[in-house]
């Protein structure tokens, strides 16, 4: 245990403990009472509400949308399961950043939806919200459909043998076993959006705020190191206290029950409900994954003011030529051209 119990105390003890020192303890003498005076303050009161507020809403509004999915994955088999459920996954692997990047050339400014109906939502919270949903959609699909996948369906059919309707048997057979399974995503989702700063830093500016991102603004913008210290030791109490929860509630998942594989519970859709379910499924990942994920494509092949295609046509012109180059000149201000090497420049 050396080696990680050493990048532990290098990479993350040793910063905490040194912002949380030089900001509580500037003198030599702890300042206890920084805590209260920043916990007090209407601004703080601000960051620290809307960050829980989003957080939930982020996490409701993933279990609305992904928990559907979970079932289509869990329960029927239809063409392309498998390269559908490796997209999804997709943007859990991306870097926060590039999420946010994301889903600003899509609803951002001289985005998508600004260009076809004049539709811009990076100066709105529905921003920071549909790119957490684009962002831990995988988690809950993962966690709640690998569940489901295993469950035995036979016991839900035997409860309607016995005559309960699909809602009654579903609601006490299928349910409480997934109860576990849900409130560890939801916990982990919570938990993701809570701590969240490349998304809201690029989509929020700073019009939206969360503790994340203001304890990097009071860090290296106002140079604030006693705020900093308490909002660290508050992020601190807040994870500390999800993570005890989360492994409370992944205990509670470690209980008997009947398990099959997944092969064996998966079949074709039946009935018109169930392809109309699949449906609204295929078209919320279209919409919520794949989309801000073709657009980041197509525009990181765009320049300034072109589109992917001319871009990609002038590089290869450029390529054709040799590189292109400019500099200053005597005369003309500027010389440009792409034979390489350059001329020197005039003395």
């Amino acid at each position: 245990m050396a080696l990680p119990v050493a990048f532990f105390a290098v990479f993350f003890a040793w910063p905490v403990v040194s912002i949380v020192d030089r900001g509580l303890r500037p003198d030599g003498d702890w300042r206890f009472g920084r805590i209260g005076e920043t916990l007090s303050r209407p601004d703080i009161l601000d960051v620290l509400g809307f960050t829980a507020w989003q957080a939930l809403a982020s996490t409701g509004l993933t279990l609305l949308v992904a928990l559907p999915g979970a079932y289509v994955f869990a329960r029927f088999d239809f063409p392309g399961k498998t390269v559908l459920r490796a997209v999804v996954t997709v943007p859990f692997v991306l870097p926060t950043v590039l999420v946010g990047t994301a889903f600003l050339a899509l609803v951002g400014r001289n985005g998508l939806t600004d260009e076809l109906w004049g539709l811009r939502l990076d100066t709105s919270v529905w921003a920071i919200l549909l790119a957490h949903v684009f962002f831990n959609y995988a988690v809950v699909v993962r966690t709640v459909g690998g569940l489901w996948a295993q469950l035995d369906p036979r016991q839900e059919e035997a409860a309607r043998v016995l005559g309960a309707s699909r809602f009654t048997a579903w609601r006490t057979v299928t349910l409480p076993a997934l109860v576990p399974a849900v409130s560890a995503a939801a916990l982990m989702v919570f938990l993701f959006t809570f701590t969240s700063f490349g998304v809201v830093q690029i989509l929020g500016g700073d019009a939206y705020t969360t503790l994340e991102a203001e304890i990097y603004r009071q860090t290296a913008r106002l140079l604030d190191l006693p705020t900093a210290a308490v909002l660290t030791l508050v992020q601190f109490v807040a994870v500390g206290a999800i993570l005890a929860l989360h492994a409370w509630t992944v205990r509670r998942r470690e209980t008997a029950l009947r398990l099959v594989p997944p092969e064996r519970t998966a079949r074709r859709p039946r009935g018109a409900g169930q392809w109309a379910l699949l449906g609204g499924v295929l078209v919320s990942v279209a919409l919520l994954i794949l989309l801000p994920l073709g657009v980041l494509v197509e525009r990181s092949f765009a320049g300034p003011g072109g589109t992917g295609s001319a871009t990609t046509g002038r590089s290869a012109r450029s390529t054709r030529a040799g590189p292109s180059w400019c500099r200053p000149w005597r005369r003309s201000g500027t010389r440009c051209g792409t034979r390489w090497p350059p001329p020197p420049s005039p003395s």
